[in-house]
């Protein structure tokens, strides 16, 4: 098996830059919207999140208005939020993930992701399909089935949760049967490094991949296991939460991310995810960006004194002041009330003059806090729960 799915893994970022920049503005054309010079141009289009996506489904069944084209799935999300599916070449991208797992052809695929309803169990099959694999599509339960079907049809592989492979694993030890399970690509959850262990320690490598039913796959594990790569098919930036506002390499950040599909093309969709960009490139020789992986949830919304308070808001009060170059917003508990905290990264002296733009755009007031510029951590979060509730 070659070390690479294609040549798109090793070009230099110059040649990936302008191949992408072509397909951004084909995808442009198709949403009616003027093209871009460059990907930096990208940064000043709007931020498409899920509420807006179900909001415009809503009006506009099923897909809320979006180009697609090739259709041949229609998947239920939680929101509930529909996703298109095509049968095109490895449509979701998900095939680059299974080569990197050692995925080919020979192998059998026991692909424990759910076929009803979501679109995980059919990106995963047709990935399988990209990379010429069989598959057995044996979703989840039933576990005493699936361990005699792997045992019995001779599965080389799995693909599902992170968790559910040992699942599985027990029940063959418990019935005596014997798997030929040795590579394993795994998604949908975190894979601890115990667990990892747990299969190396029964010869079977696990790798893992950041996939979500609206974008496919966004990056994925080589054998290097340093880092996430990105997908070849994707756009990623990691942007301030609430923002559209990239952040600087290495600051934690929301992911939002562009397809370069062009059966259903989204621009700059939030993930609602938190994560890093890693400077370099992977020493397994692919040279495309590597994120740090799911670091979690961007969307930080929460109730303070019984008013929410969202990321959004956060961003337009550091809006209204120029010379404020981030805020944090910091909830806690002093007997049996809520307090908050905003604490403001400036050069200035004067923490009262803020309060009013604290109450007017969080309807909340509280305590404000100056700190130094640099002084606030970039861990990605714009607001932080200490309270405890146990």
């Amino acid at each position: 098996m070659s070390t690479y799915f294609d040549d798109l893994e090793t070009r230099s970022q110059d040649a990936r830059a302008a191949a992408q920049l072509g397909a951004l503005n084909a995808q442009l054309a198709r949403h009616g919207m003027d093209p871009l010079e460059d990907l930096a141009g990208l940064k000043a289009l709007p931020v498409l999140r899920k509420a807006d996506l179900a909001a415009r489904q809503a009006e506009q069944p099923p897909f809320g208005g979006l180009p697609v084209s090739n259709l041949a799935h229609v998947f239920q999300s939680p929101g509930p939020i529909y996703e298109p599916g095509g049968v095109g070449h490895d449509w979701w991208r998900m095939g680059r993930f299974l080569h990197a797992c050692g995925i080919g052809a020979g192998d059998i695929v026991q692909n424990c992701f759910g076929y009803h309803l979501t679109p995980a169990g059919m990106i995963f099959e047709n990935g399988a399909r990209a990379v010429g694999a069989a598959v057995l599509p044996a979703g989840t339960g039933q576990t005493e089935l699936q361990a005699r079907a792997a045992r019995d049809v001779g599965v080389t592989a799995y693909a599902g949760t992170p968790d559910y492979l040992k699942v599985i694993l027990e029940k063959a030890d418990e019935l005596g049967y014997a798997l030929g399970i040795t590579r394993a690509g795994v998604g949908g959850g975190a894979l601890f490094p115990s667990l990892r262990q747990y299969y190396a320690d029964r010869g079977i490598a696990c790798l893992q991949c950041y996939a979500t039913a609206d974008l496919g796959n966004i990056a994925y594990e080589s054998p290097a296991m340093e880092g996430m790569i990105l997908d070849e098919g994707v756009l990623v930036e990691i942007v301030t939460p609430g923002t559209g506002d990239p952040v600087p390499e290495g600051e934690v950040g929301e992911v939002v991310v562009t397809t370069l599909n062009p059966d259903y093309p989204l621009i700059r969709f939030a993930t609602g995810d938190l994560s890093a960009i890693l400077p370099g490139a992977s020493p397994c020789g692919r040279t495309n960006t590597r994120i740090k992986g799911w670091m979690g949830r961007a969307d930080q919304t929460t109730k303070i004194k019984g008013m929410f308070v969202r990321p959004e808001q956060v961003a337009q009060l550091v809006a209204r002041h120029p010379e404020v170059d981030r805020a944090r917003v910091i909830a806690e508990r002093e007997g049996e009330m809520d307090v908050m905290t905003v604490q403001l990264e400036t050069g200035a002296t004067d923490p009262t003059a803020y309060e009013a733009s604290i109450a007017d755009v969080l309807k909340l007031r509280g305590r404000v806090e100056l700190v130094a510029v640099g002084g606030l951590p970039r861990d990605g979060l714009v607001i932080e729960d200490r309270r405890k509730y146990d």
